[in-house]
């Protein structure tokens, strides 16, 4: 189930990452649909990442949906009221260890990508909007599957820093746990279990 959800997850953020040069021309939603098929196709056609090669998925990862990620964003929400009285050093190691294990997700559901398809949903933002939710479905075998994404314009181009997957938001998710582990072990409780998981993912 996870591993579907995290398949569709990376999907549309791919697409959404494809182009820097498109993000600042053209509407989120726009931007969703005419890269789609460009992107669905080459991992399609892809057959070291269809086998599971992770150094090919992880560049892919890095070229396509990083620069396109407002990690920042995403990590202190995730950490909600711990962000403010973490130290710089701390929010940027969490920030890493964060990025890393996202990268290292969808690197491992990329292989998962068989036959879906992306339907955007009309766009409900006016013009000077700066954050905008654009709201998709990935269709393929079975039922479709809700996948929608919170983006924020920076100065000309847009960076997504939240997602919703069947009615769960991750940042909302991330947060739980990230919650109780500082209650727990405080952040740098926090920042050594996200190490010991990437250390052990990047293992296998």
């Amino acid at each position: 189930m996870f591993k579907r959800l995290w398949s569709t997850l990376f999907v549309t953020a791919a697409l959404l990452g494809a182009s820097a040069a498109r993000a600042e021309t053209v509407a989120p939603d726009a931007l969703v649909k005419q890269v789609s098929t460009e992107v669905i196709e080459t991992v399609k056609s892809d057959k070291a990442i269809q086998a599971g090669d992770l150094k090919k998925i992880v560049a892919l990862v890095d070229s396509k949906v990083l620069p396109h990620v407002n990690f920042q964003r995403m990590t202190s929400l995730a950490m909600g009221r711990h962000w403010r009285t973490a130290t710089p050093e701390q929010q940027g190691r969490l920030q890493d260890e964060f990025k890393t294990l996202l990268v290292r997700t969808y690197a491992g559901a990329l292989t998962q990508v068989k036959d879906q398809s992306v339907v955007v949903k009309p766009l409900r933002a006016k013009p000077e909007d700066t954050e905008v939710l654009v709201r998709t479905e990935i269709k393929g075998k079975g039922e479709p599957i809700q996948l929608d994404y919170r983006l924020e314009k920076a100065a000309d181009s847009w960076k997504i820093y939240d997602v919703n997957v069947l009615g769960v938001w991750l940042v909302e998710t991330y947060r739980s746990s990230f919650n109780q582990e500082i209650s727990a072990s405080g952040i740098d409780g926090l920042i050594a279990k996200l190490a010991e998981r990437n250390k052990g993912a990047a293992a296998k």
